[in-house]
């Protein structure tokens, strides 16, 4: 669906976080060279390390379309990127900490306008492997272990509804099948938000919980892999990834949704065109989005 020009590559270009927004467009962030210390031991574009304060250039690609603006002044190392209604985006850090002085928790998301100007700041929890936005801007993280266990409050439920001033709207409440250990990756369906997860317990194993905002209702189906990079889910089909870490393969499965369960019908080993890494998929309206180095394709369900 898109490649990283080479242009950009040439002049120092490095494309970091990235996500797909409900109208099918994809958002990319591009930060230059000269901002960025490369970890030794992190392969992949996650493992890009940027100099805050830093600034970059957001990429929305919609269908042959596309649109760049600058960001100015980002103070963090964003771990995810989503979009919000009326062109504004969020930028957010996987991990948070907590102040000893006053107890708070700091700031690991930030609102941007449109033009790319920070606009507000706040908390969405802590260890997020998975966030995505839902159609009325609605925030949904899976939490991982050092978040559940680490202390903060909306974090230890594993999953988790935000609005974008930072305040939590949705909680499990003992309404999931076994308790979360780590998130996975997400999805959305029209309205409806899937978050994908696994448990810590000798009976427990991967899950994927499908919430509907306007209600807050949730429910949970075993999942017929376990624990994908990839998911996305049209009515009663659905198809899911997982990686052969930093190689150019992923094993594609597909799914149909038989009254409570989810069957696979079908798998096969996808050559793509580069290393998939951490982070590489998302599900939107039944296409799965999946990034394969600096090259992104879109999978139908």
């Amino acid at each position: 669906m898109w490649r990283l020009p080479v242009a950009d590559a040439v002049r120092g270009w490095r494309a970091l976080s990235w996500s797909v927004g409900p109208a099918g467009e994809l958002a990319v962030l591009l930060v230059h060279r000269r901002h960025l210390d490369r970890s030794r031991y992190v392969k992949g574009w996650i493992g890009w390390r940027p100099k805050a304060p830093f600034a970059g250039e957001l990429v929305t690609v919609t269908g042959r379309e596309e649109r760049r603006i600058p960001v100015q002044d980002i103070r963090a190392r964003p771990g995810h990127l989503a979009l919000l209604p009326d062109s504004r985006f969020l930028l957010v850090s996987g991990r948070t900490f907590r102040d000893k002085a006053d107890g708070h928790w700091t700031p690991n998301a930030v609102v941007f306008s449109a033009s790319g100007t920070p606009e507000a700041e706040f908390c969405v929890g802590d260890d997020i492997p998975a966030l995505v936005t839902d159609v009325h801007g609605g925030i949904w993280t899976a939490h991982g272990d050092e978040g559940i266990y680490g202390g903060h409050p909306e974090s230890a439920a594993g999953l988790a509804g935000w609005n974008t001033r930072g305040q939590a709207v949705w909680a499990p409440e003992g309404r999931l099948p076994d308790h979360p250990l780590e998130g996975c990756t997400a999805a959305t369906e029209g309205e409806r938000v899937w978050l994908v997860w696994y448990s810590g317990s000798s009976k427990g194993g991967t899950f994927l919980s499908r919430i509907t905002p306007s209600t807050g209702d949730v429910v949970s189906y075993p999942s017929p892999v376990p624990g994908p990079d990839g998911f996305a889910v049209r009515g009663n089909r659905a198809v899911l990834t997982r990686r052969d870490h930093n190689k150019r393969s992923v094993e594609l499965i597909r799914a149909e949704l038989d009254g409570d369960t989810w069957a696979v019908t079908g798998r096969h080993r996808l050559r793509v065109p580069g290393r998939v890494v951490m982070r590489c998929g998302q599900g939107r309206d039944g296409s799965l989005w999946l990034r394969t180095g600096n090259t992104w394709l879109r999978i139908e369900a």
